[in-house]
């Protein structure tokens, strides 16, 4: 039994302090000597521990020592076999869980709301999607989990697929049924990765979705930085037995910095450290938060926020209760423009606003009077802004149109084009609403009228679109001759 108790980074950190160690090393500013001004606003506390790599504290690329003892603490308090600190945000653990599985012309089974990161990744391996196109809810303006019967099905048409991945949860607090789709993966020889940046309390909370590593997948990235407590960019990726995990560190250095920010890497600890001794505790606490902002604004009328009651034992296996979702539409109002109006009109600013949602993330660091700020800023949106239900968007997702591979469209010869120009074409680039960054297009796919009309709406309601080359998506980059 390894002892929760210890934080070794942390450990190793104040052990460096005590022995006044001279810097003549990397980073210049020489423990907030040399910057006065960032030691102000940062603190001496902060700057005096943003220091290099050197025997005592151990190397991220190779650790032998304080972030070894520190990975294995933290692979035995989630239930893994192997845990890695990941200090390029999930996007860099969700690439090397890929990256590890995946090789150039190998089938990946996933559904199409996926994170940027995974089709990112397939740009770089060149692996190929076989995209389940998520059932959708048009009532609320969202999709929905992996049906297994879907999974099934797919699994039958591409019998040579390696791996399938699946989000758990949604952004949205969609879990798909992850303990059968793990089972029929294994059962096809296939690997099962999660994407489980918005998952993190599954592994510590009460009467929670289950986690993927108890349902047998094999990797999961993990932001413990969204609901675990750390430093932002910090995450973890975690293994199964099932995973050699001295390739996967290979893997890993491949993208990853060599100057491992140890701000990051001891908040990682640290937040371990909290989460195994007092998760349970701290999480029920967001569940009691959730469940009562969701009942008070549910009563002010128009706004529906949801939860449980969309459990329909497939699509919608399951509900991460500590999601506030909001959808907006009854207001004559799209999320985004309630989003905008939270944070201008009424200093509060939410996780994301889509065309028809917004998500109020509530998290361990939450107090009372600010669940009812929110509760009332929407009330009073409501009475303010409220008006006829007129020109919103209908459509909640559109199937995509796969030409080609992620990777061959992206290195492809190409030429930019007006959007309005591009029906028809083949994309060699992403268009994404960010967040939360799921893309609306991706290099290989073809662009259609709806989509065109789509981003178009989306640009006009305020939300923030990333991916192109042309920062306002006016133009767009496509298979040059591909028509």
């Amino acid at each position: 039994m390894l002892d929760q108790n210890r934080v070794p980074i942390l450990e190793g950190l104040e052990q460096m302090k005590r022995n006044r160690l001279v810097p003549f090393d990397v980073p210049g500013h020489k423990r907030g000597k040399g910057n006065p001004e960032l030691t102000k606003f940062l603190g001496e506390a902060c700057v005096s521990v943003d220091v290099n790599s050197m025997k005592p504290l151990d190397n991220l690329c190779h650790p032998v020592s304080v972030i070894k003892e520190a990975e294995e603490l933290a692979a035995d308090a989630f239930g893994a076999a192997h845990a890695f600190f990941m200090v390029g945000g999930t996007t860099s653990a969700v690439q090397a869980m890929v990256l590890s599985c995946l090789k150039r012309g190998d089938e990946i089974i996933l559904p199409r709301n996926v994170h940027q990161s995974v089709i990112h990744a397939l740009v770089l391996c060149g692996a190929v999607p076989v995209y389940i196109n998520p059932q959708a809810d048009s009532r609320l303006g969202i999709v929905l989990g992996m049906s297994v019967e879907d999974v099934k099905q797919t699994i039958a048409k591409h019998p040579n697929a390696k791996a399938i991945l699946v989000n758990n949860p949604t952004y949205y607090g969609i879990c798909s049924d992850i303990r059968q789709i793990t089972k029929l993966a294994h059962e096809h020889g296939m690997k099962m990765l999660a994407d489980e940046a918005h998952g993190t309390h599954f592994y510590f909370g009460a009467d929670m979705p289950v986690s993927a590593m108890a349902a047998g997948a094999d990797m999961a990235a993990v932001s413990m930085h969204k609901s675990g407590g750390s430093l932002t960019q910090s995450s973890l990726l975690l293994c199964g037995n099932r995973v050699n995990a001295d390739y996967v560190r290979k893997i890993i250095n491949l993208t990853q910095t060599t100057s491992g920010s140890y701000l990051l890497l001891s908040s990682l600890d640290i937040s371990r450290r909290n989460l195994a001794l007092r998760g349970e505790e701290l999480f029920e606490k967001v569940k009691r938060f959730s469940d009562y902002a969701r009942t008070e604004i549910n009563a002010i009328g128009d706004y529906y926020a949801y939860s449980k009651e969309l459990v329909n034992g497939d699509s919608v296996f399951d509900f991460d209760t500590t999601k506030l979702s909001i959808n907006t539409l009854k207001l004559g109002l799209a999320g985004i423009e309630v989003y905008d109006l939270l944070r201008d009109e009424y200093a509060i600013q939410v996780e994301f606003g889509d065309l028809g949602n917004i998500l109020a993330y509530i998290s361990v660091g939450d107090k009372n009077k600010n669940i009812e700020r929110l509760i009332s800023a929407l009330s009073d949106i409501r009475r303010i802004y409220k008006r006829e239900n007129r020109d919103l968007l209908d459509s909640v997702y559109i199937n995509p149109v796969v030409v080609m591979s992620p990777q061959d469209a992206f290195y492809a010869d190409k030429e930019s084009l007006p959007l309005t120009e591009c029906a028809g074409r083949v994309s060699a680039e992403f268009v994404m609403c960010y967040p939360p960054g799921i893309p609306l297009l991706a290099p290989g796919e073809l662009v259609t009228e709806e989509l065109i009309t789509y981003i178009q709406y989306a640009k006009v309601k305020g939300c923030t679109l990333t991916g192109p080359e042309s920062m306002d998506v006016s133009r767009l980059n496509v298979l040059k001759g591909d028509n």
